[in-house]
């Protein structure tokens, strides 16, 4: 029996997972299909050993073999999706929150629903003092918020007639929504058009934008929002130069999840 057959005798070290390991981080955009003489060469097995270990990923689903060369598959992404959903959510977003902050000068916060609250897991404050104080924490109703309606909007049916059935739709301001009916249309209407705005329906004087954030699923799993005054800009205005930078960080934390849009390549 030769050495190729022999596992280390370290209980801690597996050589046929390592060899593997070695065969998948020998393939780069250079060597995308490679014979099994160049894979050998380049990982230093021997040829009856990389033909194994190629052989075994093909029927995995891992490696495809056309005439004589192998290559990876779509299906190694997976492991790459593996660590990605390992991550924590708060982790990947922060620094992108962070970078928004810095470029608008607005709040931002990365919002997820818990019952018919919405709370916050992340926030980054704008260096300027403003009316309302919010914290990593803090819980205020879905309804009253654009994050609220961004999240409600992700929501299966079942999922949707439960919350509205518990909900209890109180009045923050005389702009908040409290009609079961009226809360309905406006979620049906965030659902189609992909985000939402308040204004002043959970404090007078603050207005608030809010996106999705999709996992690897394609489920909403956060929402990212921002928060401005209500002076120096009109409600649509807000809108126009707000919304493209909030979609455009809401795409790269959604990219770092995992999450593929259905047109993408």
């Amino acid at each position: 029996m030769t050495d190729e057959f022999i596992e280390e005798r370290n209980a801690d070290h597996i050589q046929s997972i390592e060899r593997c390991m070695t065969v998948i981080a020998s393939y780069t955009h250079q060597t995308s299909a490679s014979t099994l003489s160049e894979v050998a060469r380049r990982t230093g097995l021997s040829k009856p050993t990389a033909r194994r270990i190629l052989l075994t990923l093909e029927r995995l689903g891992y490696v495809q073999q056309r005439e004589s060369t192998f290559s990876l598959t779509p299906k190694m992404l997976e492991l790459g999706y593996a660590y990605l959903s390992s991550q924590s959510l708060t982790q990947i977003a922060q620094v992108r929150l962070e970078q928004l902050t810095d470029l608008l000068d607005e709040s931002t916060s990365l919002v997820a629903l818990d019952g018919t609250d919405v709370i916050y897991v992340s926030r980054v404050h704008r260096h300027r003092i403003t009316g309302i104080t919010l914290a990593v924490g803090t819980r205020l109703p879905a309804h009253a918020t654009s994050s609220g309606h961004v999240l409600l909007a992700g929501l299966n049916t079942r999922a949707l007639e439960r919350y509205l059935e518990t909900a209890n739709l109180k009045a923050l301001t005389d702009r908040t929504i409290v009609d079961r009916v009226q809360l309905e249309e406006r979620i049906a209407a965030v659902r189609i058009r992909g985000w939402d705005a308040v204004d002043q329906e959970l404090e007078i004087g603050r207005r608030s934008i809010a996106v999705p954030i999709f996992d690897m699923q394609g489920n909403v799993t956060a929402a990212l929002s921002l928060s401005c005054g209500t002076t120096g800009r009109t409600l649509e205005e807000m809108c126009e130069y707000y919304l493209p930078h909030l979609l455009g960080t809401a795409s790269q934390i959604s990219n770092a999840l995992g999450h593929r849009p259905k047109n993408s390549p």
